[in-house]
């Protein structure tokens, strides 16, 4: 296991593919960051599913209101369509890069509209620079990211068994 430099920037979740340790960017997106840790603390992402999967691009999960398996307003049929009780976040697009490992927000069309969902790049997705808030990365686990299962929606989708701030673990 690779050594966590800054516990409270760290996150470690557990997925159904094994543990994915995320290196939290707060000079690059604060606002993000704070919302990420927020939720891992209140046990938000505990549960939810990776709902939209696509091979080459990315794995997208973080819908705390339908995608969480076990929760009461879980539908796999609308993951992806819910967030958080928690207001939107304020856009804080940098020139950060989408490369592989990277974490990023998912939003609408609305740039001001991230709340708790969020994708991590298979690949480069360079096109999607400076159009959504990169507040992570990938530093150990990018190989258990590659296993989950693909799809649009995903068949018996992989999921966060857990999310925590490491200096919480």
């Amino acid at each position: 296991m690779a050594e966590i430099k800054d516990p409270e920037n760290t996150i470690v979740m557990e997925t159904t593919q094994g543990r994915v340790v995320i290196e939290l960017l707060p000079d690059l997106a604060p606002g993000h960051v704070g919302r990420i840790k927020e939720l891992a603390r209140e046990g938000a992402y505990d549960g939810v599913v990776f709902h939209r999967v696509i091979d080459g691009f990315m794995a997208q999960t973080g819908d705390v209101r339908y995608g969480k398996s076990g929760g009461a307003s879980f539908d796999p049929s609308r993951a992806g369509m819910g967030g958080s009780d928690k207001p939107d976040l304020k856009a804080e697009f940098s020139n950060a890069s989408h490369g592989r490992g990277t974490c990023s927000m998912a939003r609408s069309q609305n740039p001001n509209s991230a709340n708790s969902q969020f994708f991590i790049c298979f690949d480069d997705a360079s096109f999607l620079n400076r159009q959504y808030s990169v507040w992570g990365q990938v530093v150990e686990g990018m190989d258990n990211v590659d296993k989950i299962k693909r799809g649009e929606p995903v068949q018996d989708p992989d999921k966060i068994v857990s999310m925590k701030v490491a200096a919480d673990a």
